[in-house]
């Protein structure tokens, strides 16, 4: 059977390590200890983590975006702490002691060189969500998929350049659900000379990060095992608390089952101007709660959407699913008071359980530059409720400012049931079609093709004679792939069988969003495009059953997963891998630093449990 026709029956129905461990006497204590010591190695070895400063996240007004490329290089020590960042104490994963992550900042065609030092006891990986990795899929990050994971006391370097997109990004773990942890942070991306500015097409004066994300009070871990239970219908984790750029404030008395303390903990504090308006350049940094975020008495402009610039669109609440960027222009408002709250609330409504703990909102201070006598803001709220269901904003009326057309037609169509369903030993699990994603650590797909290319080893070297369809040579009950040679484009239309809503993000792409909606699509859906200039992005949601469609030209060779970035659902199986350009992937030859990662003892650490040890248990 070709692999075409298999996929559309799916459809229908102490080995070298990277750097060796330094030994070295310690001379007051009489024993050896190991530490990992790269030559560049000049990092913080504090035990007590701290909240980033609020600083460290505006963008300066010195930015030369007229500098010659250049290489923008970071040493990252990644370690566990106990940190609390709104007041409750909870262990954290995290990059050189502080919380959030340092900013990556570059203009477009600069080089990044993160050297990461694991220096934690379960193995990590860092996957740089929206650019592009073209010519690099080897740095993407997705354990299982472009790589094994960092292993403990081991160190590897990520080296890519940034070119063709600028724009808002960020990177986060993509090993388990550890990104929960701590392991996020921002990317921005500028434009050369001032094409930035005439991208953007509302003027501004300032232009700040502001992350916001559900915050639990466990690690990570031990929730995942708790959702992957028997016998737990898809109910998934519901967060405790919620952050903006790592901040928030709880009322410890409230809490007596924490260990908290509110001393020296305050919400985030935006210092804006009256005289110029301010882009915000927001990220949903989060595991599993949309939020809809708004300024009190401030109307706002849409400007970007996932490294898109688009033409303004004025709104005053924004919805914003994990995973999803939107730059938004603030103007000052005409009568201006002192402060002003940001409010940033949980779309509870889709949650599976009431949280007991769970405090919905948190706040950032909005405050100009008059001084100010008030303790807290007294700004009114929006009179309209609360959006009540889980979905994307309404974009349609967003366009690019870069005028793309969308190819007239698809070559192939690739059409993804998403469901969950209970099937062996009451286990609940996430499915696209027929399979439900179990990441390989020590055989990630890449490694594999491009070692069978290498061997001439079959069944791979057969798929590469066809221009699409599924690679049976992969186990498709856990590793769905569809595999094109050439240049083609792909519709993904995605239907949506769960009551839940999905935020499906593509590696290495951006995609033309051509329609959603809810129930099912209509048989003429393909009559009515406006193909012209529609929205590109690289997250977008799928509505409780819904269904959305997708296209994009597959011209970047790689293996790429498609993927609800709901963590929990990720990790409960929604997640295919596109391989596009196989033809080009087949003439690779893998860096020795990244196939050195598979070799190291504890890429296993801190993984998903496998379903296997339920198997036989009726509890």
């Amino acid at each position: 059977m070709a692999p075409h026709e298999a996929f559309q029956l799916s459809t229908r129905h102490d080995a070298e390590q990277e750097e060796e461990l330094t030994i070295f006497a310690a001379l007051t204590i009489g024993f050896l200890v190991h530490s990992v010591l790269p030559q560049k190695d000049n990092l913080p070895n504090s035990s007590a983590a701290q909240l980033r400063p609020e600083e460290d996240y505006i963008l300066g007004t010195e930015w030369d975006f007229d500098s010659a490329p250049v290489i923008r290089e970071y040493d990252w020590a990644i370690s566990e702490y106990d940190l609390n960042p709104d007041g409750v104490y909870r262990p954290m994963t995290l990059i050189n002691g502080l919380f959030p992550g340092p900013l990556i900042e570059c203009n477009e065609g600069d080089e990044i060189v993160v050297h990461v030092h694991n220096r934690g006891s379960n193995a990590t990986s860092i996957h740089w969500h929206g650019l592009y990795q073209n010519g690099t899929n080897w740095m993407d990050g997705t354990v299982g998929i472009t790589q094994c994971p960092i292993a403990p006391g081991q160190s590897f370097t990520y080296r890519f350049n940034v070119t063709g997109q600028t724009g808002t990004y960020w990177y986060h773990s993509h090993m388990a659900m550890q990104a929960s942890d701590g392991l996020v942070g921002p990317i921005v991306v500028h434009a050369k000379g001032t094409k930035e500015q005439k991208l953007q097409k509302v003027p501004y004066g300032q232009d700040r990060v502001v992350m916001v994300s559900d915050h639990y009070y466990d690690l990570s871990s031990k929730l995942l095992v708790q959702y992957l239970h028997p016998g737990n219908e898809n109910e998934e984790p519901v967060p405790q608390s919620a952050l903006i750029n790592g901040r928030g404030t709880r009322n410890c008395t409230e809490l007596p089952d924490r260990n908290c303390t509110s001393i020296n903990r305050s919400n985030a504090l935006f210092d804006l101007s009256t005289k110029h308006n301010t882009r915000l350049r927001f990220i949903n940094v989060g595991a599993f709660a949309e939020f809809q975020i708004q300024v009190d008495e401030h109307e706002f402009f849409v400007t970007e959407v996932d490294g898109t610039d688009v033409y303004p669109q004025s709104i005053h609440r924004l919805n914003i699913n994990p995973a999803q960027r939107y730059s938004v222009v603030v103007p000052p408002p005409k009568e201006t008071k002192d402060l002003y709250w940001m409010r940033a609330r949980m779309i509870t409504h889709c949650f599976a359980y009431e949280e007991p703990e769970l405090k919905e909102e948190v706040r950032a201070v909005i405050r100009y530059e008059n001084p100010s006598v008030a303790v807290e803001p007294s700004s009114i709220d929006w009179p309209e409720i609360i959006e009540l269901e889980c979905r994307d904003l309404n974009v349609s009326a967003l366009k690019p400012v870069q005028v793309i057309a969308a190819p007239e037609k698809a070559d192939d169509q690739v059409y993804l049931r998403s469901s969950f369903q209970i099937k062996d030993w009451r286990l609940s699990r996430g499915y696209l079609n027929d399979s439900s994603y179990r990441a390989n650590l020590t055989h990630p797909t890449l490694n594999t093709l491009v070692s069978a290319y290498e061997e001439k080893k079959e069944p791979h070297m057969y798929y590469l004679s066809y221009p699409f369809g599924v690679n049976t040579g992969f186990d498709a009950e856990h590793t769905l792939v569809y595999q094109t040679t050439g240049h083609r484009t792909i519709d993904i239309l995605i239907q949506n069988f769960d009551d839940g809503n999905h935020p499906f993000h593509l590696h290495g792409y951006k995609f033309f969003v051509l329609a959603s909606g809810h129930g099912y699509p209509a048989d003429n859906l393909y009559d009515s495009f406006d193909l012209s200039n529609p929205l590109r992005r690289d997250s977008a949601s799928v509505e409780a059953f819904g269904w959305t469609l997708i296209r994009f030209v597959a011209d970047n060779p790689g293996v790429w997963p498609f993927h609800c970035h709901l963590g929990w659902h990720n990790e409960a199986g929604l997640l295919m891998q596109f391989v596009t350009r196989a033809d080009e992937v087949a003439k690779w030859t893998l860096p020795e630093d990244v196939k050195r990662l598979c070799a190291a003892e504890g890429i296993e650490k801190g993984a998903r449990p496998e379903d296997s040890i339920w198997f036989g248990s009726f509890d």
